[in-house]
């Protein structure tokens, strides 16, 4: 397999970092994970969107355009003799001398990595339980898709090696926040609710592409600060990701929810289906 770095494509066991890189030393960098669908890398524009507002956060002297990203995933994409594939777009600070640097960082290094997925298929049911680790909040005033992942390793930890399994963080002050790698949504009389990214979740890419098509069918669209008693009467509860789409949950906390049987959830899984190989961001919706 090969993946992309710093201008080069080479085999994956020839690609190398230097240990002086601080995204190794202090986890700073910014990461992005979508799919391609047929050739096509959906919503690319809102996640480079959301990375470059990231890195000039981060104060790493950078910024990557649609053209520049979709020339390398071509090239790649021919390499490995792919046309559906997970994507992850990884930029890390660089090299510096050990110690804490407040210069900007001008030579980030980029690696794109890639792997195979079958096309798009059917709706698969998750079940959800709420995760005893709290979730950490933001190391900014808001969350950044960054390297500093130990809190969701741990919380993976906990639930287990199982696929059919997500777990929930709630924040320290009791609310429900997100999953490990999935934003929550729940439907009660065609309005549908999720936690607000002020409780110190990421702002996923498909959350708010999800957001943006409930909007379009007519649903009233609520973010707040709910307990995990507020979700127990919903009609339904599904997960969204960039990689598994929307993902209907079937049992909340031993509870029996709708699960595949959700309309919303058959709507938006339909939507996705309309959208995944044109659409480059949410924007674009009409």
């Amino acid at each position: 397999m090969y993946i992309y770095i710093n201008g080069k494509f080479v085999k994956e066991n020839e690609a190398t970092i230097s240990p002086f890189d601080h995204g190794f030393l202090y986890g700073l960098g910014l990461f992005e994970t979508f799919r391609i669908y047929d050739g096509h890398p959906f919503l690319l524009d809102d996640h480079l969107e959301r990375l470059n507002s990231g890195l000039k956060t981060i104060n790493i002297s950078a910024k990557y355009s649609r053209s520049e990203i979709v020339e390398i995933l071509t090239t790649l994409m021919e390499k490995n003799g792919w046309k559906n594939a997970y994507i992850r777009l990884n930029v890390s600070a660089g090299n510096g001398e050990v110690g804490l640097q407040t210069d900007p960082y001008e030579r980030p290094n980029v690696i794109i990595f890639s792997k195979p997925l079958p096309s798009a298929g059917e709706l698969v049911e998750k079940e959800i339980s709420i995760l005893n680790i709290k979730r950490n909040t933001p190391e900014t005033d808001f969350r950044l898709k960054s390297h500093h992942f130990l809190n969701n390793f741990l919380a993976k930890r906990e639930i287990g090696n199982n696929p059919g399994c997500e777990g929930i963080f709630l924040t320290e002050e009791g609310f429900l926040a997100e999953g490990i790698v999935s934003n929550i949504f729940w439907v009660k009389r065609k309005t549908l609710y999720t936690p607000s990214v002020k409780t110190g979740i990421l702002n996923g890419v498909t959350r708010q592409f999800v957001m943006k098509l409930a909007e379009k069918w007519g649903f009233e669209i609520q973010e707040g600060f709910y307990r995990p008693e507020d979700i127990e009467n919903a009609e339904e509860i599904f997960l969204t990701n960039s990689i598994q789409e929307v993902v209907p949950v079937s049992n909340f906390h031993k509870k029996q929810m709708a699960g595949l049987e959700g309309k919303t959830v058959r709507m938006l899984h339909r939507e996705f289906r309309k959208y995944c190989m044109t659409l480059w961001s949410r924007n674009e919706i009409v």
